[in-house]
């Protein structure tokens, strides 16, 4: 059985790869790695969480100690790395964590692998998951590709930047199996709600106000993650070993024409009258050094890789919608902060 591990396993996009993982391959043994930090929930998987296939681990990346016990523990064929700080306001704030995180956490796991597989990297991979933004930011037209340079503008966006190249070194210098993929904008379900579209959704749900930062004419273009989780997969089993790949939703939205669609699709599915919740967008002040616009190109992926997205827009973020609505107590848990009891309360008697 091919052992994989899967890193941040328990946050948003990671536990879209996991669960897609573990029901799609029985064959492989899925290792999900997750610190359960404050994005970290393992409510995310209670569908998989009992599949035969499937074991979860409490550790932080930083930790060198428990990655190295890890790897001797399991032999990994692969390693899916998506374990991350990726909120930029908290970067600002503290910016410390995402370097301790995202660059010290990424060299531990790199160095980890190297050291496992000395001697049979043959057959074996390391597939990192970064972001558009360490591109930096566009004007009106253009779009990032693999050859973009980097131009990182945040401390989040540096700090993965800087992984991003520590792998890559790690490929020229120790021979590591790596692939890199950068992908735009993520939404869907379980997505922790400091982000746009789920802070929308639940302020909306209880009338309060939308906070738009500036003018709302920010461009980003959105990804829905079940097809972020479809392009790990193909790349993760087709990609080329040590090339980068580009993720796209072909999806570009101003901010403010985007909560102004969700507005009109939440009123539709609360009752309200047309126009009722785009009274609750209130704009405030800018985020220090906010990029203006990110585009993905992911012509490569589609062409050499074959995938594509399968949703536009409109028709996913209805879909996302849908879901919160249906998932009231998920998001309840999340503000009340009850949903970092779960683990223990699961685990307690083991």
């Amino acid at each position: 059985m091919k052992t994989i591990l899967i890193t941040g396993g328990a946050g948003f996009i990671g536990s879209h790869v996991v669960r897609l993982f573990v029901n799609k391959y029985p064959e492989y043994h899925i290792v999900n790695l997750d610190a359960l930090t404050y994005a970290g929930n393992l409510e995310n998987l209670t569908d998989v969480a009992q599949r035969p296939n499937y074991t979860f681990v409490k550790a932080d990346i930083t930790d060198t100690e428990a990655i190295q016990a890890l790897f001797n523990k399991y032999d990994f064929q692969g390693v899916i790395h998506l374990a991350a700080e990726s909120h930029v306001d908290r970067s600002i704030t503290d910016p410390f964590s995402f370097i301790r995180t995202n660059i010290l956490g990424t060299v531990n796991l790199i160095h980890a692998a190297k050291e496992s597989w000395k001697g049979k990297m043959g057959g074996r991979l390391f597939y990192h998951i970064s972001t558009d933004e360490v591109y930096g930011s566009l004007g009106k037209t253009g779009m990032f590709a693999e050859t973009t340079s980097y131009d990182p503008r945040s401390p989040y966006s540096s700090s993965k930047a800087s992984s991003d190249h520590l792998v890559r070194a790690y490929h020229h210098t120790y021979g590591l199996p790596v692939v890199v993929s950068n992908c735009s904008n993520n939404y869907g379900s379980h997505q922790f709600p400091e982000k746009l579209i789920p802070l929308s959704i639940n302020n909306i749900k209880h009338n309060k106000p939308i906070p738009i930062y500036g003018k709302g004419e920010n461009i980003r273009d959105w990804l829905f993650v079940e097809d972020h989780a479809s392009a790990i997969d193909t790349i993760f089993h087709k990609g080329k070993v040590g090339e980068t790949y580009n993720i796209g939703g072909i999806n570009e939205w101003t901010n403010i024409d985007l909560i102004h669609l969700l507005c009109k699709i939440m009123d539709k599915k609360l009752g309200r009258p047309e126009g009722e919740s785009a009274k609750l967008i209130t704009f405030v002040t800018d985020r220090a050094g906010h990029d203006l616009r990110y585009a993905i190109d992911s012509s490569k992926l589609q062409r050499e890789l074959g995938w594509h997205p399968s949703l536009q827009f409109e028709e996913g973020l209805e879909k996302t919608v849908d879901w919160y609505l249906a998932n009231e107590s998920w998001m309840e848990n999340i503000t009340s902060g009850e949903y970092q009891k779960y683990y223990a309360k699961q685990y307690e008697n083991r």
